[in-house]
């Protein structure tokens, strides 16, 4: 107990704020939703022997953890964190996809507007390099089936295929 208020914690399940008291830290009392939703979702017991389990310097990360998670159960009771985990992995994915498609327009588009060439002209260092960006295009455009992020959370496949 810092000041002369007990913490959210003692606050919350009306109790005697002790001067050792483990939530007082990490749970101040001008914040009581913190503990509120921390409370629900995994109990002042559990929380407790968690943060007594773990070493002083780790237990401000741990609480942050707890509450971030809380928070994610409260969204989305099923998945919590995992289901916004998979939904922002699905947006990378998406988002490499089109960057990739993008990158294929622009190499066809500056390919087009190359001058053409006789074809005696064209050297041999030209020809792998047009071989080397033309094979490179499939890897682009099959970006999504090489994906190992599902696509769909309500799968029950492993999140890392």
């Amino acid at each position: 107990m810092g000041g002369s208020s007990p913490c959210a914690s003692c606050k919350l399940l009306r109790r005697r704020c002790a001067k050792d008291c483990i939530f007082a830290p990490y749970f101040p009392s001008d914040d009581p939703h913190k503990f509120a939703i921390v409370h629900k979702v995994f109990g002042a017991s559990n929380v407790s022997k968690m943060l007594q389990e773990l070493p002083i310097h780790q237990r401000a990360d741990a609480v942050s953890s707890l509450v971030y998670e809380a928070n994610a159960r409260v969204r989305d009771p099923v998945y919590g964190c995992v289901g916004a985990i998979s939904y922002l992995q699905n947006q990378v994915s998406q988002l490499q996809m089109q960057l990739a498609v993008a990158q294929a327009e622009i190499l066809c588009i500056q390919m087009q507007q190359e001058p053409a060439l006789p074809t005696h002209q064209i050297v041999s260092d030209d020809r792998s390099l047009l071989h080397s960006n033309l094979s490179n295009l499939p890897q682009y455009l099959n970006f999504a089936s090489t994906s190992n992020v599902i696509q769909d959370p309500l799968k029950r496949e492993s999140l890392w295929t």
